[in-house]
């Protein structure tokens, strides 16, 4: 068993030098997957993510996430200051989020800042390489087509890995591949459009000053539908934030009627991290296009 305090000792040589000196550490969130530790330091207080992941470079992207945000949007994204591995722990370094009470413009501010980040594009949709959604293996080979990335890159890896761990039966996964000629046809055209692709409420908190702040992004580009049908699949999000985003970049009518589409990846994700339970939403949006 290590010593928990040399760990984080290690990680502030390894990100800050020398100088920075350990005076506390204390758990503030704690997952199936990542712990976050609130860190108090000689030289400030931060916000460290460790894991067990064997995936050792999955918090290296997950910083590199967070620079692609940072430089594309308005809004308040974490500075990072260092990732890497110490013994069996991956790390990331970052700045500590302390929270407020919402501003009477947080939600309209999110909404600006969501259509901001959405209005950066690209030649292709996907990305220059892979990164992850939680603990699993995000594929962003860049595609011209957004239906074929979304099928291809999306949901035949999650389908089959569901498959593959005995999540679902074969006949299952012809049923839901029977969806894709709905997809062709369903899906506006659109240029790809920089996604934060996890935007779940979890994932935006209210930072010190009352405005919203991103967070554990999954980014690429892609159908600027995929955020906001996310964000309505959990909940958590005011009406204004939907109303802010439009009097920027209006949606195409019938967005309401494709969110099912969208929301079969991140149950998918859903489904191949918690297991079973998943699986009865993503029945009931292949039954509503696929009687």
């Amino acid at each position: 068993m290590y010593d928990l305090n040399e760990i984080y000792e290690r990680v502030l040589f390894q990100s800050l030098g020398p100088q920075a000196q350990l005076k506390s550490a204390s758990l503030v969130a704690a997952g199936s997957h990542n712990q976050g530790i609130r860190i108090e330091t000689s030289e400030g207080t931060f916000f460290l993510k460790l894991n067990f992941d064997h995936e050792k470079d999955i918090l290296f992207k997950e910083s590199q996430g967070l620079d692609y945000l940072r430089k594309n949007t308005f809004l308040h994204i974490p500075e990072t200051f260092g990732c890497g591995r110490v013994e069996d722990y991956n790390y990331l370094l970052s700045e500590f989020i302390p929270s407020g009470r919402y501003q009477l413009d947080y939600w309209e501010t999110l909404g600006f800042g969501l259509a901001d980040l959405h209005l950066k594009s690209s030649k292709s949709f996907g990305l220059e390489e892979d990164n992850y959604i939680a603990s699993l293996v995000q594929k962003n080979l860049q595609t011209a087509n957004w239906v074929d990335f979304y099928i291809e890159q999306r949901l035949e890896p999650l389908l089959g890995k569901a498959y593959f761990d005995r999540l679902i039966p074969l006949d299952f996964l012809k049923k839901f591949q029977s969806i894709y000629p709905v997809i062709e046809s369903a899906i506006p055209k659109e240029k790809p459009a920089l996604l934060h692709g996890d935007l779940w409420s979890g994932n935006v908190i209210c930072n010190s000053e009352g405005q919203p702040c991103l967070i554990d992004p999954a980014v690429y580009f892609g159908h600027r539908e995929m955020d906001l049908a996310f964000s309505r699949l959990f909940g958590g999000f005011d009406s204004r934030f939907y109303q802010s985003y439009e009097s920027i970049i209006p949606l195409e009518p019938g967005f309401e009627s494709r969110t099912g589409i969208y929301n079969l990846y991140p149950l998918l994700v859903h489904l191949n991290l918690f297991g079973a339970a998943y699986l009865p939403g993503i029945e009931r949006i292949i039954k509503r296009y696929i009687p």
